[in-house]
C-alpha cells in the first residue's frame, strides 16, 4: 500500500462532467490498495469571478477579507468531488485547509506554510476515507484564513506529501507533461520524460505555466517526486526529481513570461548605497525584481533599470517616489510592451555558445534584445512584447531540433 497525494486545477474540476472525471481517477487509485489524499483547486473562473464580485463592491478591499473570499472557491469544490466520490461508492471526507492542518503567516494573499500537522488527515486515512482538501489556504496566528496566492494549491499538495512522506505527489493539469515550449504556441516542443528540480524551478519562474514554482522549491528541499499529468488524458507524464537520466538536450525548455514591467530611473546621483537604498526598500515591501542594468556614471549620475511583474509595478513606482533619490531624476514604467524569453537547461553551464546561439536566432528572426539576466541553467532577455510568441519559436527551433 502506498500513499498518494493528487492534485487537480480548476480546469480539471470546472463543470460537473470534470468533476466525475476527477472522482475516476482519485477511485481507481484508491481501488488499487492505496491511501489517497486529494488536493483540489476553485473551479475553473472561480477566483477570478470572485475577484470581479469584490470590485464590485469595494475596489480596495483589505486583503483579509479578500482571502475570506477568495477561499470559498475551493470550498464548492472539494464538497462537490467528495459528493461525486461517494456517488461512485467510495467513503471521501472534504477539509478545509485549516482542518487538514495548514498553518501560515500572516502575509494575506500571499501566505507561506509554516507547518502542516496532517494530525485530521491520518485519522481520515485510518477509517478508510479518500480525503479531499482544499489548496491554495491556510490559517495563520490570528485563526485568520489566509491564501498561498496564484498557483498555491501545487504548493499545498506538495506540503501534504513532505509532511506525510507520501510515496508519490501527482500533479493533474490539462497538459499531458512538462514540454520544451507551450506546444500550443510551438509545433515542435517535445515532451520530457523526466526533469531536475533546478530546471523545473526556472521555468516554472521565467513563465512555464505547468507548475507553481514555490511548489517546485519545496518539492527540492524535500525530496518530493512529483509527476506532472493530464486529468483529460491517460498517458505517462513527466517526472520532476533529484537527478534524470543522461539525455543529448541541452535545453530542456523554452518559456514566455508576460506579466512583466519595466522601471527606470533615470539620473539616480553616482554615489555609494544608492541601489541598496533603492532595492532594500523594494524588498521590504515585498516587491521581487528579477533582471537589473545599471549605466555607467557620467556627470556625477547613472540610470537603473530593472524588471518586476506587472502586479507589482504600480507599487514599485509608488516606492521609488516616496525615497529621496536626488533632484531632477524620473521614473519610467512601461508594464504593457515587453516581455522576457528564456532558455533553461542544465547542461548549459558546461557548453559554451548557447548564449551566442540565441541571440542568433533571435538576430535571424529580427528581434531587438532589450535587456540580459543569466545563470548557470538559464539565459532571459527582455524585448517588445509583440515578438515574444515569434521568439520563443525561433529559439526553440535553433535548440531543440539539433538535440532530438
Amino acid at each position: 500500500m502506498a500513499l498518494i497525494v493528487q492534485k487537480f486545477g480548476g480546469s480539471s474540476v470546472a463543470n460537473a462532467e470534470r468533476v466525475m472525471n476527477v472522482a475516476r481517477i482519485v477511485t481507481e487509485t484508491y481501488a488499487k490498495g492505496n491511501d489517497v489524499v486529494v488536493v483540489v483547486s476553485a473551479q475553473g473562473d472561480t477566483t477570478d469571478d470572485l475577484i470581479e464580485k469584490a470590485k464590485e463592491i469595494n475596489p480596495s478591499a483589505s486583503k483579509r477579507e479578500m482571502d475570506m473570499l477568495l477561499s470559498a472557491g475551493e470550498q464548492i469544490s472539494i464538497s462537490l468531488l467528495a459528493m461525486a466520490i461517494e456517488k461512485l461508492g467510495f467513503k471521501a471526507c472534504s477539509l478545509l485547509g485549516w482542518q487538514a492542518g495548514f498553518s501560515t503567516n500572516s502575509v494575506y494573499g500571499a501566505a507561506r506554510i509554516k507547518k502542516v500537522t496532517a494530525e485530521r488527515i491520518r485519522l481520515e486515512l485510518s477509517k478508510k476515507n479518500i480525503v479531499v482538501v482544499a489548496g491554495f489556504q491556510g490559517l495563520n496566528k490570528y485563526d485568520d484564513v489566509t491564501t498561498l496566492g496564484r498557483g498555491g494549491s501545487d504548493t499545498s499538495a506538495v506540503a501534504i506529501a513532505a509532511a506525510m512522506h507520501a510515496d508519490r505527489c501527482q500533479i493533474y493539469t490539462d497538459v499531458d507533461g512538462v514540454y520544451t515550449a507551450d506546444p500550443r504556441k510551438v509545433p515542435g516542443a517535445v515532451k520530457l520524460d523526466e526533469i531536475t528540480y533546478d530546471e523545473m524551478l526556472e521555468l516554472a519562474t521565467l513563465g512555464a505555466q505547468v507548475l507553481n514554482n514555490r511548489s517546485v522549491e519545496m518539492a527540492k528541499k524535500y525530496n518530493v517526486v512529483i509527476e506532472v499529468l493530464s486529468s483529460l488524458t491517460r498517458v505517462p507524464g513527466t517526472l520532476v526529481k533529484e537527478a534524470v537520466k543522461m539525455e543529448k538536450m541541452l535545453v530542456r525548455g523554452v518559456t514566455k513570461d508576460a506579466n512583466v514591467a519595466r522601471i527606470s530611473i533615470i539620473g539616480v546621483p553616482n554615489v555609494p548605497g544608492i541601489a541598496y537604498k533603492i532595492f532594500g526598500k523594494l524588498a521590504a515591501e515585498n516587491i521581487n525584481i528579477d533582471i537589473i542594468l545599471q549605466s555607467v556614471g557620467r556627470d556625477g549620475k547613472k540610470d537603473i533599470t530593472f524588471t518586476t511583474s506587472r502586479d507589482n509595478s504600480e507599487q514599485a513606482v509608488k516606492v521609488l517616489k516616496g525615497l529621496e533619490l536626488g533632484e531632477n531624476l524620473s521614473i519610467e514604467c512601461d508594464d504593457t510592451n515587453v516581455a522576457k524569453v528564456s532558455v533553461v537547461g542544465a547542461g548549459m553551464e558546461t557548453h559554451p555558445g548557447v548564449a551566442a546561439k540565441m541571440f542568433e536566432a533571435l538576430f535571424e528572426a529580427d528581434i531587438n534584445i532589450q535587456m540580459i539576466s543569466t545563470s548557470e541553467i538559464k539565459i532571459s532577455v527582455l524585448i517588445d512584447a509583440e515578438h515574444a510568441d515569434d521568439a520563443v519559436r525561433a529559439v526553440h527551433d535553433a535548440f531543440i531540433p539539433d538535440e532530438k
